[in-house]
């Protein structure tokens, strides 16, 4: 009877009028005594309501019904397709809309709309997935700051794929705890390649200059994050470069040089397809029999044998030189440097000195820069 009258008392009021007898009469279907006559008429009135042609009284639904599980999902589904700052409202706390409807809902509307479901609490990594796959900047930053959503590895690499270039979001992906190794390093790859293309623009470096100060920084960086990284997520991170093309023989060398056997023998390992523990003692074989044979299985460019075996005898003095593997080691790349200079005037090991000449200057630099730290903070 009371609904009977509501019915025909909404046919003339005004907007606001309406809006707060719709917000009283939701309120009673979820908390007030109703007899099942009545509460299918409510039920049958708050579906009629979706179609009140003003938003003052879908989004005073919309409030009252939002965060109830005793909503009807009618009622709840049709709100989650009105106008964004109604469905907003739906989407970003109702219990009752499915995951499926959710990406339903990712796929279909605004930015807004995107933004309010990356922040639900609870999210499950379906819908995140969804988000990173198509969702904007924005809708993508709001998933990365929700504490309460579960993301795949898998999710996290495409949101990196999609905006790694964009500051904010490397900002909030790189604090976030147990990010795997292999996506920090697509955002250390990221970060390089927008440098270089910024550096270019301003004509600061030639476009060659800028691509290889980028790349050498990024595969420093690459270094020190396998040095860091826990050991299980060494043989992904190894995964993720040769995937990208970045596993190259300057980083190989460089791993080796900077004393990361650890990434050195993950290398090998995954690129000849041998048993990590075979390829650990074919390494530390000091008779080196097996080596040669597991470089060539590895398909390594031979031109870095030398260097290798040099660096290798080197790293077996565990007197050479104190401190982690993050940098590359002064006194190792000196000795590797000295080991291979008989090996001047071949053409085909020029660039192999070179490339020991530049990695000589880096860790001379470095070296000085850190022992010229220790003399202030003294």
């Amino acid at each position: 009877m009371i609904v009977r009258h509501f019915l025909q008392w909404i046919q003339t009021a005004p907007a606001q009028a309406r809006a707060e007898a719709t917000s009283a009469l939701a309120r009673s279907f979820l908390y007030s005594d109703l007899t099942l006559d009545d509460r299918a008429a409510a039920q049958g009135a708050m579906v009629m309501l979706l179609d009140d042609p003003s938003p003052l009284v879908r989004r005073a639904l919309a409030e009252a019904l939002a965060s109830s599980d005793k909503a009807p999902l009618a009622v709840i589904l049709g709100l989650a397709q009105d106008q964004a700052e109604i469905a907003h409202i739906v989407v970003a706390n109702s219990p009752l809309i499915a995951d499926a409807d959710l990406v339903d809902c990712i796929g279909s509307q605004n930015e807004g709309t995107q933004i309010a479901i990356a922040r639900r609490i609870d999210l499950s990594c379906a819908v995140s997935a969804a988000i990173a796959e198509v969702g904007s900047a924005d809708a993508c930053l709001a998933l990365i700051q929700n504490d309460t959503a579960l993301i795949a590895v898998g999710s996290l690499d495409r949101l990196v794929e999609r905006f790694g270039h964009v500051a904010a979001i490397r900002e909030a992906l790189l604090p976030r705890p147990n990010l795997p190794a292999s996506t920090r390093q697509m955002l250390v790859s990221q970060l390089s390649e927008t440098l270089s293309r910024f550096c270019a623009l301003q004509n600061w470096l030639r476009e060659d200059r800028a691509e290889k100060i980028t790349r050498d920084a990024c595969e420093k960086a690459t270094v020190a994050l396998a040095a860091t990284a826990p050991r299980d997520d060494v043989r992904p991170l190894v995964t993720h470069l040769r995937d990208s093309g970045q596993l190259t023989g300057a980083l190989v060398l460089r791993s080796l040089l900077s004393g990361n056997i650890t990434l050195f023998e993950e290398t090998l390992a995954e690129l000849s397809g041998m048993p990590l523990a075979r390829v650990s003692g074919l390494v530390h074989d000091r008779s080196r029999r097996g080596l040669n044979a597991l470089f060539e299985r590895a398909q390594l460019p031979f031109v870095l044998y030398p260097a290798i075996v040099a660096a290798i005898e080197a790293l077996n003095e565990a007197s050479l030189e104190p401190g982690g593997a993050v940098r590359l080691k002064r006194r190792m790349t000196e000795r590797v440097l000295t080991a291979c200079a008989p090996l001047a005037g071949n053409a085909e090991m020029e660039p192999l000195l070179a490339m020991l000449r530049r990695f000589a200057t880096e860790a001379a630099r470095d070296e000085a820069r850190m022992f010229c730290q220790d003399l202030v903070a003294a």
